[in-house]
């Protein structure tokens, strides 16, 4: 009798061992189980972040043209795109700044043939936005004024390519003036200067365009233009 209940003994520990080992592992199981939840979780929402941060960021939606350099007219053009982004041309560039007024495409142009990004907005663009546009113009080879008839809210050209915006935030116009400001794979003539030339403020004309004209209202630099520029010097 002793032996059996012994035995028995042994019998109860060993299923009540096994049962235990049997919790353990289903314990294990579930944890790992979350973990590896966890991880395919958070590896899903990186990427998920990292694929919307590409798709707002991507310069896939820039449009290219061909459109070759150094053809200059004192007259207006008639560009088939809005705002132009290249063709034929005013002698003078315009200054790159900033402009309160729209400025005539033909100076224009001719800057971005000198490796300017020339942003133009809408004219009701709120005063808010239009002030995070002009906190973009750090540089001597960045144009800003508003353009009636846009296509967008924001539209950034530069020399044979164009980009339209959701408005001023947008994350791409950053990324666009980084790529194609003085980009010497896509500026006709690289190198050439975007500043003290101080032609029109005022929109295109049938008459000859003016050379010489007020500067802008902000300079590159982001200070006011204390006194006009002088004139520019037609490029070879």
């Amino acid at each position: 009798m002793a032996k059996e209940r012994t035995q028995a003994r042994r019998e109860h520990l060993a299923q009540l061992r096994a049962a235990q080992k049997r919790k353990e592992r289903r314990t294990a199981m579930l944890m790992w189980g979350a973990g590896a939840f966890v991880i395919v979780l958070l590896v899903g929402i990186v990427g998920f972040y990292v694929i919307r941060d590409r798709a707002e960021t991507s310069l896939d939606a820039v449009k290219s043209f061909n459109y070759k350099g150094s053809q200059h007219t004192p007259i207006k053009v008639n560009y088939k795109e809005t705002p132009p982004v290249g063709g034929e041309h005013n002698p003078a560039p315009q200054q790159c700044g900033v402009y309160d007024q729209p400025i005539n495409s033909e100076n224009g142009v001719h800057s971005m043939e000198h490796g300017a990004v020339w942003i133009t907005y809408r004219p009701d663009l709120p005063k808010a936005d239009v002030d995070k546009l002009k906190a973009l113009v750090t540089s001597d080879y960045v144009l800003l004024s508003p353009f009636p008839g846009l296509p967008a809210p924001v539209v950034a050209s530069s020399w044979n390519h164009q980009l339209s915006l959701n408005g001023a935030s947008d994350p791409r116009l950053p990324k666009y003036i980084t790529k194609y400001m003085q980009n010497p794979s896509t500026t006709p003539e690289y190198g050439a200067t975007c500043t003290g030339q101080g032609t029109s403020n005022k929109l295109a004309s049938d008459d000859p365009l003016p050379t010489s004209m007020p500067s802008p209202s902000v300079a590159p630099s982001g200070q006011p233009s204390a006194t006009p520029a002088p004139s520019g010097t037609p490029s070879s």
